[in-house]
């Protein structure tokens, strides 16, 4: 059970935030139990769909954006996020079950992508302090400074939704993500 209650229906929430979740719904089809939970505070749930939706215009090919998104939860080890982003892997960005795995170990089948993974990964694990050597990895991949800017704004997305998922113990409706084999 969630420590924070998840209001159960888009009617359920503060007016203010019901046309972001009819937002979510048309887009979706449904509207996961993150986005309801976040919409006990509408600011922040227009935020994050704010920030969602502008770094969706970037340049990161939404693939790579689930393979970041895919290894921070892991290195977070938010299971909610695991199983959102399994899920968004598999049926939306059309990854396979091998790049999902290498993805939560922290890297990517495809080399290019491999060195944004690695380097979002770097990221976390160093909470922001990077050497120039994985800035230069990164760029040496073929990342421009842009690209290098929305990795880090990708790590943080996450991050947050790795965090309030973890405070909130936001119930999983997702299929759950396996336990990766060591």
């Amino acid at each position: 059970m969630s420590r924070i209650p998840t209001p159960a229906s888009i009617e359920a929430t503060p007016a203010a935030a019901r046309p972001h979740l009819e937002g979510v719904k048309r887009q979706l089809g449904v509207v996961p139990n993150l986005f309801r939970l976040v919409a006990n505070s509408p600011s922040a749930l227009e935020g994050y769909l704010a920030m969602s939706g502008a770094l969706a215009k970037g340049s990161l090919p939404a693939q790579t954006r689930e393979r970041i998104a895919l290894a921070v939860a892991q290195i977070n080890a938010c299971g909610y996020c695991l199983a959102a982003h399994t899920y968004l892997g598999k049926n939306a960005a059309k990854l396979s079950e091998a790049e999902i795995a290498a993805n939560r170990h922290g890297g990517s089948l495809d080399p290019k992508a491999d060195a944004a993974v690695r380097f979002a990964a770097k990221i976390v694990r160093e909470r922001g302090h990077v050497s120039d050597t994985d800035v230069q990895a990164v760029r040496m991949a073929g990342y421009d400074d842009a690209q290098i800017v929305e990795i880090v704004q990708h790590v943080a997305l996450n991050t947050w939704t790795n965090y309030i998922n973890e405070v909130a113990a936001t119930e999983i409706d997702f299929p759950q993500a396996q336990a990766l084999a060591a």
